[in-house]
């Protein structure tokens, strides 16, 4: 029995497994950070992942790993630990957290748009799992103040559930089909809030922007707005499915005798139409943006420019991590 050969030491796996150039690379990257089977895993088996990547990175690699594993490793290890602090992360925030979370809150937010009690709880609990998403997955090692966490948490719920309410009251006299794109208007409204507000210290102060080895040049305000407008984006975007096929769906159900004799399946019928939606909407919107994004330098603050030619004169093109 000969022991199989031992593994390299140069396997860069802080970068992504797949080509990240390339938004199919990008998309087989997120189905398996947004994998749901991640929730399950026991505290033992993300501590072992965690100890073969740090010992990976230091250079030890453990006799009879095998490629494949030191990538699982690494997969399990990115969906817990915070990739800039290396905590662990709260359970509802992580990625893997996603679709469940999603499916179960944007069900209810489709199925009980009825009444103003309503729409004001779905909101306001919809709004409150976005809080913790964005401050799990915040870019940059920048702590955020309770102060900042809590204006942004008030602006985007109030906000939220200003745009649900009158898109509500306006909707009365349109067909009922209309009224059920309501909350995903709410929602988009709520992300342009939502998401700004929450990394404002990335606008004010600016993010780590590196070269493409990975050595920090300075902060900027600049990478900071692309960063955040991209992730507005790719939100809008992974609601986007789950809040406009499943109505048109339901709205032709509801009219079957169906239904009308088993009304209490509503609302599972609605859960279960989003989370199939959402299990591909979910990667394959946080592919529309390479994560380790790029910016010419000629973009950047003037200041920011100047400190980089210092270092770097013919540097053209710096990278920083756009957050989720």
């Amino acid at each position: 029995q000969k022991m199989p050969p031992s593994l390299p030491a140069t396997i860069n796996i802080r970068e992504p497994r797949w080509d990240q150039s390339t938004f199919q690379g990008r998309a087989r990257h997120f189905f398996m950070v947004t994998d749901p089977r991640n929730l399950l895993l026991s505290r033992a088996t993300l501590e072992e992942a965690r100890r073969v990547v740090e010992d990976y990175r230091a250079g030890t690699v453990p006799p009879g790993l095998t490629e494949d594993q030191l990538w699982r490793a690494k997969y399990i290890y990115d969906s817990a630990f915070h990739p800039d602090t290396g905590e662990k992360m709260l359970l509802v925030g992580r990625m893997s957290a996603q679709v469940p979370m999603n499916m179960t809150i944007t069900g209810c937010m489709l199925t009980f748009y009825r009444t103003t009690p309503a729409v004001l709880f779905w909101q306001w609990v919809n709004q409150s799992f976005n809080a913790i998403v964005n401050y799990t997955n915040r870019s940059g090692d920048a702590p955020i103040t309770p102060s900042q966490l809590g204006t942004a948490y008030v602006s985007a719920t109030t906000g939220a559930v200003v745009t649900a309410l009158g898109l509500k009251s306006l909707t009365k006299h349109l067909p009922a089909i209309i009224g059920r794109y309501v909350p995903f208007a709410a929602v988009a409204a709520a992300n342009c809030i939502n998401i700004p507000l929450m990394r404002q210290r990335e606008l004010k102060l600016g993010i780590p922007v590196t070269d493409e080895n990975g050595n920090r040049l300075g902060e900027s305000t600049a990478a900071a707005q692309k960063a955040i407008f991209q992730v507005v984006v790719s939100r809008i975007g992974m609601a986007a499915p789950a809040m406009a096929i499943p109505p048109v769906i339901m709205n032709a159900l509801e009219k079957r005798a169906f239904l009308k004799r088993y009304p209490y399946l509503n609302a599972p019928l609605q859960v279960g139409l989003v989370g199939l939606c959402l299990v591909f909407a979910t990667p394959l919107c946080c592919a529309l943006f390479p994560q380790k994004s790029s910016m010419h330098v000629s973009r950047l603050e003037p200041e920011v420019q100047a400190q980089i030619r210092e270092k770097d004169p013919q540097l053209e093109t710096v990278y920083f991590n756009k957050g989720l």
